[in-house]
């Protein structure tokens, strides 16, 4: 039997060196690591070496981190960052896109594919299954936070978030368990062994389409073009999933062929200890820095947590963000 939630989680789980550590954030850090051990369980069938895995998840990273920071400000809140352009790159005042962690890590995988002469489909196919699972727990990092809230409702399981009135839909929740609820069905479709990039336009399709209706009963602070602002990106992934789909069953190319090295390529090639000691670093420290970022809007964030631990305070360090906040 359900009943009224009233949502009282405390988002932050530590401060550390005058920054907060969310929870949040730590989604983006147990997304890495999980799409880490995908691809090591996973690089028999792409003939990856360590040095591959650890190459393109470093790749992934950061992509995420850029793309959804760059559409976050550049769709959502160009309003305050047009005025505030040194505060782009500060992550730890809040602003994330989903839409953008999308787009930034495929770009990733662009660029990985394309410098080291491996097939896109071939290895987007595989990362399909772990994106879904990953977004489908970082909703619950969402969640947690407290600041992504659907529209009000008199549902039995309706969530009171703090400072807003009313229960609301927990969308996130809705959207989280979309995310999930599409790892078995890309199970399913690759056990028929499709042709190369199905997997990924099903994810492409399914994600967008989905979430259509999940975003009805969303409340969103903007509009773009009329609509809310993450409607257009998901109307757009869905006719890009379709496209590729109808692309894909046409030119049938099979799985079969793994990669684009000849094997003797593949044998010849060493990895350097030295080279993979520094991207195991630069993972450590892609790992470390998103528990910094809270989900929350940038100019939310100083005013609900600026002043609850005297001493460290966004507020202190920004008073234009605070000021802008309480306007």
């Amino acid at each position: 039997m359900f009943g009224p939630f009233v949502h009282d989680i405390d988002p932050i789980f530590a401060e550390f060196g005058g920054f907060y550590l969310w929870w949040y954030g730590a989604s983006y850090t147990f997304g890495f690591m999980a799409g880490f051990f995908w691809l090591r369980a996973n690089r028999t069938a792409l003939a990856f070496d360590t040095d591959a895995v650890y190459k393109l998840i470093i790749y992934i990273a950061i992509g995420v981190l850029v793309g959804g920071r760059a559409v976050e400000v550049i769709f959502y809140e160009w309003a305050y960052y047009g005025s505030q352009l040194a505060h782009i790159p500060a992550i730890w005042l809040g602003g994330m896109s989903t839409h953008g962690i999308l787009l930034g890590s495929t770009i990733a995988v662009v660029l990985f594919c394309k410098l080291n002469r491996r097939r896109f489909l071939e290895v987007a196919d595989v990362l399909a299954i772990a994106a879904a699972c990953i977004m489908g727990f970082g909703r619950i990092g969402n969640f947690i936070d407290g600041q992504i809230v659907g529209s009000l409702t008199d549902m039995p399981w309706g969530v009171k978030f703090p400072d807003l009135e009313g229960f609301r839909h927990p969308v996130v929740l809705y959207d989280g368990l979309k995310n999930l609820l599409l790892v078995p069905l890309l199970l399913l479709i690759r056990k028929t062994r499709p042709p190369r990039g199905v997997l990924i336009g099903h994810f492409i399709l399914w994600y967008g389409f989905l979430r259509i209706f999940v975003d009805f009963f969303r409340e969103y602070r903007s509009s773009l073009y009329g609509l809310p602002p993450g409607q257009e990106f998901n109307i757009l992934m869905t006719m890009i999933g379709i496209g590729l789909l109808i692309w894909c069953y046409r030119r049938k190319t099979g799985p079969e062929e793994s990669t684009d090295l000849p094997t003797e390529m593949q044998a010849a090639k060493v990895e350097s200890p030295a080279g993979l000691w520094i991207k195991r670093l630069a993972l450590a420290v892609l790992l470390v820095l998103p528990t910094i970022i809270p989900s929350d809007w940038t100019q939310d964030v100083p005013a609900r947590y600026g002043e609850r631990h005297p001493g460290l305070t966004h507020s202190a360090i920004y008073p234009e963000i605070t000021a802008t906040a309480e306007d």
